[in-house]
C-alpha cells in the first residue's frame, strides 16, 4: 500500500533520502541538507544501544540516517522552529516516532532539562562561517544556518561535552581551516580528538571538509586516516562516495572495521 504525501506547508516538498526508503521535507524557503551531513552521519561511530544526540540538527537529516545504523534513542535538538517542524514531520512521515524525538530548543541550554553526561553520542554539523565572516545573507534560516549567530565554535562544542557520559564519543564535520579550533575547543572541554578524516573534491585539490571525533576523557592519541575523495577523474562519484549515497555501505570507515 502506497502510503499518502504527508500535508505540506507552502514551498515544501518531500524528497527521497539515499537509499533506505527513507524521504525527508525540505523547502527552498531553508537550508537543505547536503553531503556533509550525509558523510558525518556515516562517519560517526554509533551505539548499538543507548543514546544518540545530534545538534544543530536542522530539517532532521542526522537523525533519519543514524535510525539505519542503530536501535539506540536518537534526539535531534534545532533552534529555529520552522526547520525543527520540518524535522518533527519528517521523522513522523517516516513512522520513526519510537526513535527519534525532535526539539526546538538552544542547543547551549538543552543540558538543563537532560542533565549532563546522558548520551553516548553526539554529533553536530555546525554553522561554519564566524558572524563576521563570509558574504551576509537576506534569508535569516540561511543565515543561522552558514553564520555562528547562534553560538560560536567553543560554545557549540561545549554543549557536546556536556552532554557526553565519560567515554562517550562527539562526532563534527568542519571546514579545515578551523581544524585548530576545533582541536583547542574540544580539549578545554575535556574532549581527546581521536580520528579525523579530511574530504577532498578530487585527488590533487585541497579538502573542503574534515571529521573529528573524540572521546570525552580519553587518552591523547589522534589516528589520521585515509582521505575521502568525492570525484573521480570522469567527474562522478568514487566508489566510495557511491556507496555511501547510493549502495550498501552504512559507515564512512576509512579502512577500520565498522
Amino acid at each position: 500500500m502506497i502510503q499518502a504525501q504527508p500535508p505540506l506547508r507552502s514551498g515544501e516538498r518531500l524528497d527521497d533520502l539515499l537509499t533506505h526508503q527513507l524521504r525527508i521535507i525540505q523547502s527552498k524557503q531553508v537550508f537543505s541538507f547536503s553531503m556533509d551531513a550525509v558523510l558525518l552521519a556515516r562517519f560517526c561511530k554509533v551505539p548499538a544501544k543507548g543514546r544518540i544526540l545530534d545538534l544543530c540538527s536542522g530539517n532532521g537529516v542526522i537523525p533519519l540516517l543514524l535510525s539505519t545504523r542503530t536501535k539506540a534513542r536518537i534526539t535531534g535538538v534545532e533552534l529555529q522552529e520552522k526547520l525543527w517542524d520540518m524535522a518533527r514531520r519528517s521523522v513522523e512521515w517516516n513512522k520513526l516516532q519510537e526513535q527519534i524525538e525532535m526539539v526546538c530548543a538552544d542547543v547551549r541550554d538543552y543540558y538543563k532539562t537532560t542533565g549532563y553526561g546522558t548520551f553516548d553520542l553526539v554529533t553536530m554539523n555546525p554553522p561554519y562561517m564566524r558572524p563576521v565572516t563570509g558574504e551576509a545573507n537576506v534569508n535569516p534560516h540561511v543565515a543561522a544556518a552558514r553564520h555562528e549567530l547562534n553560538g560560536g565554535l567553543h560554545e557549540l562544542i561545549a554543549a557536546c561535552a556536556r552532554h557526553l557520559k565519560s567515554g562517550g564519543k562527539a562526532s563534527i564535520v568542519h571546514r579545515p581551516g578551523r581544524l585548530a579550533d576545533i582541536m583547542e575547543a574540544m580539549r578545554s572541554v575535556r574532549l581527546e580528538p581521536k580520528r579525523i578524516r579530511f574530504v577532498h573534491p578530487r585527488v590533487g585539490e585541497e579538502a573542503n571538509m574534515v571529521l573529528v571525533e573524540a572521546t570525552r576523557d580519553g587518552k591523547p592519541d589522534i589516528r589520521l586516516l585515509p582521505p575521502v575523495i568525492v570525484y573521480g577523474e570522469d567527474g562522478q562519484y568514487t566508489k566510495e562516495l557511491w556507496d555511501i549515497y547510493y549502495g550498501e555501505q552504512s559507515s564512512l570507515t576509512g579502512g577500520e572495521n565498522p
